[in-house]
């Protein structure tokens, strides 16, 4: 994984309500996706967070994933 953009300026999402507003779902949503394990996420001081870059870099592989099974 490249974390070459790990300390870039909004790069660090703290609370569920950012991670929803950066991938343009509701609050809910993100805590499914995150108890599911399907965002990877950590806690900060209790706070669930996650980085921007490393969110975007999971969903695209799992975009490569779903179309390199659908040629297959």
């Amino acid at each position: 994984m490249d974390h070459s953009n790990d300390n870039a300026p909004g790069d660090l999402l703290m609370g569920a309500a950012a991670i929803a507003g950066a991938l343009g779902i509701t609050r809910r949503q993100a805590y499914k996706l995150i108890y599911a394990g399907d965002l990877p996420t950590f806690k900060l001081g209790g706070t669930v967070s996650a980085r921007r870059s490393s969110i975007l870099a999971t969903i695209a592989a799992k975009e490569a994933a779903a179309n390199t099974a659908r040629a297959a």
